[in-house]
């Protein structure tokens, strides 16, 4: 065992975090910004006949420019949701009913382009509109997990209304080629979405450059609060939506309610930090990632990275350890909080759909696991993953799989 190693056996020790595509810690900057909002400023923002809706109100706004700020967008562009998920059932379903409520031409624009491996709340949101009659059509990626153009560009039709397509992978951390994606979409008068809740802050996004027309970001993914985010909108040329829910018209009529402006705060000063450290943050947890995945590969025989080495987020992983079983590995290992694409229903493990999505063999994708590096981890966490995870895979492969309790070096 390692001195790295022995520094956490105390079980009072909190597990190293290794989970930032699942969510992220609250940066203190952030937490300080909306800190006020919760007390002496704890107006409503659409009080418009005292100052404190006038105080509130103003905090909304600067938060809207940030974000826009960090997107290259108009602040008017800029629409409050409760999160990715919200902005991705608005922009999708959002289009998709306003182009059939209100259509134009002979041809019917009612086509939705997405791919096999989305996010589920982006899945699931075409499988409704598949109920309601709307064409969808999923797209296959490549063993990398990128999407080819030339398949994207043949699932076009005259009919296209709008292509969605992941930013970046919450599981496997590929970056989708937003710019061609982009270009293309334009060139054939379709609307280009993208949930870009794992990119937004990580890597340059640029609203304008990239031809897109609809995005969503999320606060938890970004070092902000839970229960925010933003739908982006473009306004030249116009993206018209119908509301999902009816209410008092706020935030233009595209999305009602009472804005949380803590929230929204929150929301605003982290994407303005990200704005500032990206370049430096994103070089360092590359840096981190590089040294995790080769010290695994040294210890590991046989380790696989699944999706594509260089088009993928400064600090993701998605790593296959032969002849291991990936909940066994992550329970061998409770001083590492760390995570897997499967998922458990009636305690049966089933392989997760986008690593069977890359062709990847039941036994692979079964014996994977995420991990996502983030603003806070150090080098010294890093080596001492490698070393439980490398004790721990060896001593499972020597028992045949059988979990044993003492794995973890702590």
């Amino acid at each position: 065992m390692s001195s790295l190693a022995d520094t956490r056996i105390n079980a009072n020790t909190p597990p190293i975090y290794l989970d930032n595509q699942a969510t992220t810690r609250v940066d203190p900057r952030v937490l300080e910004a909306m800190l006020p909002y919760f007390t002496e400023h704890f107006g409503n923002p659409h009080s418009t006949s005292h100052v404190y809706g006038h105080v509130a109100a103003a905090a909304v706004e600067q938060a809207r420019a940030e974000i826009a700020g960090l997107l290259h967008a108009d602040p008017r562009e800029i629409v409050f949701t409760s999160g990715a998920t919200e902005a991705n059932n608005l922009a999708i379903k959002g289009a998709a009913h306003f182009a059939r409520a209100h259509p134009t031409g002979a041809i019917v624009r009612d086509h939705i382009v997405t791919l096999t491996t989305e996010h589920k709340c982006v899945l699931e949101s075409c499988a409704q509109l598949e109920r309601e009659g709307f064409p969808v059509t999923y797209v296959g990626v490549e063993p990398n997990g990128l999407v080819a153009l030339d398949k994207l560009k043949a699932a076009l039709t005259e009919r296209t209304l709008l292509v969605s397509v992941l930013a970046a992978h919450n599981e496997i951390g590929v970056i989708q080629p937003l710019a061609e994606i982009g270009a293309l979409c334009r060139a054939h008068g379709v609307l280009f979405h993208t949930d870009a809740a794992q990119v937004a802050g990580k890597i340059p996004l640029d609203v304008e450059a990239m031809r897109i027309d609809l995005m969503s970001i999320s606060g938890h993914k970004l070092y902000g609060p839970k229960g925010v985010g933003v739908l982006y909108v473009r306004r030249r040329p116009r993206v018209r939506l119908l509301p999902l829910f009816d209410g008092g018209g706020q935030e233009r009529g595209v999305r009602s309610g009472t804005l949380p402006t803590p929230l929204c705060v929150g929301l605003g000063r982290a994407a303005a930090i990200a704005a500032d450290e990206m370049a430096d943050e994103a070089a360092r947890l590359r840096q981190l990632r590089d040294r995790l995945h080769q010290g695994l590969a040294r210890r590991v025989p046989g380790l696989g990275l699944n999706g594509d080495p260089e088009q993928r987020l400064p600090g993701n992983l998605n790593l296959s350890f032969p002849g291991t079983e990936a909940p066994f590995l992550i329970e061998a290992c409770p001083s590492i909080a760390i995570s897997t694409g499967s998922a458990c229903t009636s305690a049966k493990v089933e392989p997760s759909y986008v690593l069977r999505a890359l062709g990847l063999p039941d036994a692979v994708a079964n014996s994977a696991i995420r991990i996502g590096l983030g603003r806070f981890n150090t080098a010294a966490e890093v080596d001492f993953a490698v070393d439980a995870l490398a004790a721990a895979a060896m001593r499972l492969n020597n028992g045949a799989g059988v979990l044993r309790r003492d794995l973890d070096p702590r």
